[in-house]
């Protein structure tokens, strides 16, 4: 690393490359856990990767740049902590869309899935329609989970009654989720035919639209890359597919905004909260140095 570190924020960087005025991006912890049905832990996923983005080298070695020059500042954790759902999504809402109006690109980091329906709310609301875009082992299209419809097993159910979405990765679904899907017609890619069919990601990138928004649930990796997820499932992307596939598309469309959700660290390993960060850097990178149209 080129620049010293120990400031408490992403990637350990200080002024001026963390200040908030210039930077171009901004990292917004949420760290709500309220509905997790396995493992839990999704709590402390934002500062388990801000601790391990600290050791992440700032040049990036397939970009060919040091990414953080752009600048990207760090917000202090929304406190959600005890709050009911109605309330916490009203404050990560305010939050986003103070960032989103400041024209800057926002990193969420999670916390559990649910906090994706506020936050694409909030990005619509200040950049437009867009697309969501989703990389996840789960289709988490419930209506409702454990009586709740705010569920992480419900947030692309929440987010498709207003928003186009594009699911990515699936390979864990009810048969509601089957039925619903089948139904209405979503483009939804099955892992098990992604497999089979090398053209997947072609097929894909058709179906988003000018902006997008990305929530990427670290279980749509396979647990051999990340195994810190409250609810893991063989068969998942690997690194390098999944980038080639996410560089593809900020290259051709303009990601305003995404969310790195599900981590639950594990206690003695470091290996997920690692690959989070550096996952969270790399498309910082690639958000603002591609910069589709």
């Amino acid at each position: 690393m080129d620049e010293p570190s120990g400031f408490p924020g992403f990637l350990g960087i200080g002024p001026p490359h963390s200040a908030y005025e210039t930077a171009r991006a901004v990292v917004l912890p949420v760290p709500l856990e309220a509905t997790t049905s396995y493992v839990k832990g999704t709590r402390r996923g934002p500062q388990a990767i801000i601790d391990a983005s600290h050791q992440v080298e700032l040049y990036d070695e397939e970009l060919g740049r040091e990414t953080y020059r752009l600048g990207i500042a760090t917000l202090p954790a929304v406190e959600v902590e005890s709050l009911g759902y109605e309330q916490a999504a009203e404050r990560m809402t305010t939050a986003a869309r103070q960032v989103l109006a400041d024209g800057k690109l926002l990193v969420a980091l999670g916390g559990e899935h649910s906090i994706t329906p506020p936050l694409v709310d909030a990005a619509a609301g200040v950049c437009g329609p867009l697309t969501v875009l989703q990389l996840d082992a789960h289709a988490d299209l419930r209506d409702a989970y454990d009586g709740s419809p705010h569920s992480h097993a419900c947030a692309l159910r929440r987010i498709r009654e207003r928003h186009p979405a594009v699911q990515v990765g699936i390979r864990a679904l009810c048969q509601d989720d089957a039925d619903l899907i089948r139904e209405r017609g979503w483009p939804i890619f099955l892992a098990h035919e992604m497999a089979a069919d090398p053209a997947w990601a072609d097929r894909a990138l058709a179906l988003l639209g000018e902006r997008v928004y990305l929530t990427i649930d670290l279980d749509a990796f396979d647990p051999s890359v990340i195994p810190a997820v409250g609810t893991p499932e063989p068969g998942g992307l690997g690194w390098h597919e999944a980038l080639r596939f996410l560089r593809r598309v900020a290259a051709r469309r303009r990601i305003v905004a995404l969310d790195i959700v599900e981590l639950c660290p594990l206690p003695g390993s470091i290996i997920s909260d690692f690959a989070a960060a550096k996952l969270a850097y790399r498309l910082i990178g690639y958000a603002l140095a591609l910069d589709g149209p």
